[in-house]
């Protein structure tokens, strides 16, 4: 089983302070690994017109895709929660999309326990729309 390294995991519960989480109280942050190696990071920033912000896993994949790396690897999470924690369904939906075939998701708990999960279990039936196709329903 993948866990987050700890130097990850240490580095991930560093940047919890830097979530803005007011609302919630709940710290995320996030980090997106890339086929090269290299690693985005992200932490949640809530917003008071709900659900306008945004989660730590879309600040990564953001953060990734603005450097020029659309591929996600692993994704690795952690909160202020005393439990794991997994994406939300749109976040899911948002690995599933640059993800690589058994992406995994790592998350690991303050205590430093790590569960993993294939991004296709956590997606079953996930759906990619080829860039530029045409919706066929039209």
């Amino acid at each position: 089983m993948t866990t987050a390294p700890p130097h990850l995991a240490e580095q991930l519960r560093r940047l919890l302070a830097n979530a803005h989480a007011p609302y919630s109280g709940v710290q995320v942050a996030a980090a997106i690994e890339t086929p090269d190696g290299s690693l985005h990071f992200g932490v949640n920033v809530e917003n008071a017109a709900y659900p306008q912000g945004v989660c730590a896993e879309a600040s990564a994949i953001s953060a990734a895709v603005t450097g020029g790396k659309p591929e996600i690897v692993r994704v690795f999470l952690a909160s202020s929660l005393p439990d794991p924690i997994w994406p939300c369904g749109g976040c899911r939906q948002k690995i599933f999309e640059l993800a690589r075939a058994g992406c995994e998701v790592v998350t690991t708990a303050p205590d430093g326990r790590s569960e993993m999960q294939t991004i296709e279990a956590l997606l079953p039936l996930g759906f990619r729309l080829e860039p530029g196709a045409r919706n066929p329903a039209k």
